[in-house]
């Protein structure tokens, strides 16, 4: 007698500690992409990601700024609860174009209308120097020097005239 109440003490113990791991709180898949999101949209470098949850596994797709930024939202993702794997397919953006400035269009447009009265002056605009050739007279030398030094503030670094002859 004391040994089947023994036998039926050890299945009752079985039974209840079965009981309890299956009854372990297993997260949906929308509770962790909910999670996931939430950490994604916190930070500014990782708000261009999204992600999709399927049986734990994360998949990340979307734009990153860099390598950096790409690991750093892969490591965020595995931290979450729930998170079984990370399948990360963000790509990295490419780099800006590089900025032209609209000034040296305007300052060669500038240049060019200050140079009209002038048709036997001709001039070359190179890393903001302006080299004047040709042939002006001395008395309008003076008038068309203080137009291209009006110019400086559009990107004229330095005017030079040495290959400018004065009549």
């Amino acid at each position: 007698m004391k040994r089947l109440f023994q036998l039926s003490l050890a299945a009752v113990a079985l039974l209840f500690v079965t009981g309890l791991t299956s009854c372990k709180k297993k997260m949906k898949d929308a509770d962790i992409q909910a999670a996931i999101e939430k950490v994604l949209m916190a930070d500014p470098d990782m708000a261009k990601t999204t992600v999709m949850v399927k049986d734990g596994v994360a998949t990340l797709t979307g734009e990153c700024k860099d390598e950096a930024c790409k690991a750093k939202c892969e490591t965020a993702v595995k931290a979450i609860e729930g998170v079984t794997s990370v399948v990360n397919n963000c790509s990295i953006a490419p780099p800006p174009p590089p900025v032209v400035a609209p000034v040296a269009d305007g300052l060669s447009q500038a240049i060019t209308d200050a140079l009209k009265d002038y048709p036997t002056v001709k001039s070359e605009l190179k890393d903001g120097v302006l080299t004047l050739t040709g042939e002006i007279q001395k008395t309008s030398l003076q008038k068309l020097m203080q137009a291209l030094n009006a110019l400086r503030p559009m990107g004229i670094k330095n005017i030079e005239s040495k290959g400018l002859v004065k009549k």
